[in-house]
């Protein structure tokens, strides 16, 4: 991972952001080992609330909330055993960013979903789900109870630790009551083949497209194609930010980070593009809905951690930015412990329904 001479944290902490942690705290514990095929219908177990860690510091900054050291590849190079490239999500981010990703998700494009689930091969078995960049499982959670019917969740990513409690805290039951039961994967996502999907019924991630590049994106396609299942792919940002009360610096920090998102050759803003033609261009019937984060005085938590991420990585792209990106933070932390604050963050989510095979509609 690269860094710069005025790191996101040095920047935090002169805007009065407090202590960075050097490493993310659960990891100061002895770290979990994988699960593998653990959790059966009728186990209980933690609900989401349980995601591991310390609470973080009212002015640190949580690793791995927005991509304040680099781009963030989190769950898609999954490249066991490379010491170059250790976790980069802490579960108090993934938890802290939960609800509103929740609230945010396109329940809309679940109505064309259903009947085309309901409508495959082999769905007497159950729904199998192949969750990418699982991270905690927050996507296993929303959609599960969502969905009617024994299900299946094939958890992938990265991190063994994040897997773990993925596992434990997921749900056990669909939205009739039938059964929900998962296993972990670990695996390179980036080298997804309709092998590695055979069986599924759906495919799902959030908050994954906009790190990939074009090529995991076409290999994506590709997979869930060869695969025939639809991909139901949420929360990728869409390069529009919106903050009320509105500030002279909003713009230039909006196009530096976008510009930071592109770094390296990953999609940033144009990854919902890129995957709407690559889907397309395989006979896919692709449907787009919006998914924004609506942040307010009760997402003040949140507020900030994605605000120290979001001028960080507008510094890190632009470093003549750091004197006025210093000041202009603090007074955006300012407002939002003042409940003074109101930020539209954009996103989109993409459903991906191939080409009926086999006589099925």
């Amino acid at each position: 991972m690269r860094r710069t001479t005025a790191t996101p944290a040095d920047l935090a902490r002169r805007a009065g952001g407090g202590r960075i942690p050097a490493q993310p705290g659960p990891r100061d514990a002895e770290t979990p080992t994988e699960v593998d095929a653990v959790t059966q219908g009728g186990q209980t177990g933690p609900g989401p609330s349980a995601a591991p860690g310390r609470p973080a510091d009212q002015g640190s900054v949580i690793p791995g909330a927005g991509p304040v050291a680099g781009p963030e590849r989190p769950t898609v190079r999954l490249r066991e055993g490379d010491p170059e490239e250790p976790p980069r999500y802490a579960p108090e981010w993934l938890r802290l960013r939960e609800g509103a990703d929740a609230c945010a998700r396109a329940l809309g494009l679940l109505d064309p979903l259903r009947p085309r689930l309901a409508d495959l091969p082999g769905r007497a078995g159950g729904t199998v789900v192949h969750d990418l960049g699982c991270g905690t499982g927050s996507m296993g959670r929303w959609l599960a109870p969502r969905l009617a019917g024994a299900q299946h969740w094939v958890l992938h990513d990265r991190d063994p630790y994040l897997l773990h409690f993925a596992a434990v805290a997921s749900p056990r039951a669909a939205a009739d009551g039938s059964p929900v039961t998962v296993e972990t994967r670990r695996g390179d996502v980036a080298r997804l083949t309709p092998d590695a999907l055979a069986g599924a019924s759906l495919v799902t991630a959030s908050a994954l497209l906009d790190v990939l590049t074009r090529a995991e994106v076409e290999t994506l396609a590709d997979a869930c194609a060869g695969a025939g299942c639809p991909a139901l792919l949420t929360l990728s940002v869409a390069g529009r930010v919106e903050l009320t009360p509105a500030d002279t610096l909003d713009e230039e920090i909006a196009a530096a980070f976008d510009a930071h998102q592109r770094r390296d050759g990953l999609l940033g803003p144009d990854a919902v593009t890129v995957a709407a033609e690559a889907f397309a261009d395989r006979g896919a019937t692709v449907k787009i809905q919006p998914s924004p984060w609506r942040l307010g005085p009760d997402e003040a938590a949140l507020t900030a951690q994605w605000l120290r991420g979001w001028v960080g990585a507008a510094v890190e792209q632009r470093p003549e930015l750091a004197g006025r990106a210093e000041r202009y933070l603090a007074a955006r932390l300012a407002a939002c412990a003042a409940g003074d604050l109101h930020v539209t963050v954009h996103h989109s989510d993409l459903l991906a329904l191939p080409r009926p095979t086999g006589g099925h509609r």
